[in-house]
């Protein structure tokens, strides 16, 4: 048996209890991680208060990315995979990272750097694969290049100001205060803004020398949409992964045929197991090997013991935090924060 975070209907942090379930059993090409830590997203807030479901056939637990030593292989990952019993990962799962174990697609999961630590490997899988899959893969983002990041203080936001620099991009981050202008400053952005959606693109515009940015990383939606657009250059991309301020709003299509503007959007959950194999496979020859030469890891805003989820998922929902906050699997006493 095993401990996990269940959620009795969906709400408040009031639904999360903490339970017991068999240990799972890995399907073919799956593996078994015994959880050290998991990651803490927004989309876990959003599947707690009944906006994200679970994909069909993912599991109904909360909690994406993970890193612990798998302890158990499918008949098929030995045929396939160089994975071995013992092997410290962290992995993108589609569910189940709230738990003492966990079983995932033996695809989706990379070795723990050598330089960090399993609960700095759990900050990774999800923040890492959805800005390697969508701004690199399809926003094109290359050396030489300007990012704007929108919403650059959490967990999203900190990878793509770690990896852009990582690969000589320029980048311009946005902040919803001043407080956490120095935060992203020392993850190494070149430039950071705060203030409404009203007068960003005019602050990207001076910057840029009026030229704009190349690629715009855009978290927010809503009335931030529109800024995003007016602060691209001619042939800009425009790549959008949230809507935290709004799902709907109106677009003037003809800035974006007249700039020959590019607009892609995804989310990262219900991808393929084939999509998000190839996500990982780049990532661990393109970026798995900077981790010797390059600040890559994420801070670690804070962590919490599994029994402390009801705490964490507040702490969360009030921004007042940078960076990311990680479930640890200490000993559970079944009783929540």
């Amino acid at each position: 048996m095993m401990n996990y975070v269940a959620c009795q209907g969906v709400g408040g942090v009031e639904v999360m209890a903490l339970s017991e379930m068999p240990i799972p059993r890995p399907s073919a090409m799956q593996v078994l991680i015994k959880v050290a830590a998991a990651g803490i997203n927004g989309p876990d807030m959003a599947q707690r208060q009944g906006h994200y479901p679970q994909p069909a056939g993912a599991s109904a637990v909360l909690g994406l990315e993970v890193a612990g030593e798998i302890v158990g292989l499918g008949a098929n990952v030995s045929s396939h995979t160089t994975w071995q019993l013992g092997d410290k990962v962290c992995a993108l799962v589609a569910g189940g990272g709230y738990s003492e174990y966990v079983t995932v697609h033996a695809n989706h999961c990379l070795p723990v750097p050598n330089e960090l630590t399993l609960i700095q490997a759990a900050a990774l899988p999800e923040t890492f694969f959805t800005v390697w899959g969508n701004v690199f893969m399809r926003g094109r983002l290359k050396a030489g290049e300007t990012l704007l990041v929108l919403g650059a203080s959490g967990g999203i936001g900190s990878a793509a100001i770690r990896l852009a620099k990582a690969f000589d991009v320029k980048v311009i981050a946005l902040v919803s205060s001043e407080s956490k202008r120095e935060y992203c400053l020392d993850l190494g952005a070149d430039d950071v803004l705060w203030g409404d959606a009203a007068n960003i693109s005019d602050q990207v515009l001076a910057l840029t020398h009026g030229r704009g940015v190349d690629v715009v990383l855009d978290q927010l939606g809503g009335q931030w949409l529109n800024a995003a657009i007016d602060s691209l250059a001619y042939e800009g991309r425009l790549v959008s992964i949230a809507c935290q301020t709004g799902r709907q709003v109106t677009v003037d299509i003809f800035k974006l045929m007249s700039w020959r503007l590019t607009w892609v959007a995804s989310t990262l959950r219900a991808q393929s197991d084939e999509a998000k194999g190839e996500i990982a496979q780049q990532l661990l020859r393109q970026v798995w090997p900077l981790f010797a030469t390059q600040p890559l890891s994420l801070p670690i805003f804070q962590t919490f013991a599994l029994r402390d989820v009801r705490l964490a998922h507040q702490v969360f929902a009030s921004r007042q935090f940078s960076g990311k906050l990680v479930l640890v699997m200490a000993p559970a006493n079944n009783s929540l924060a």
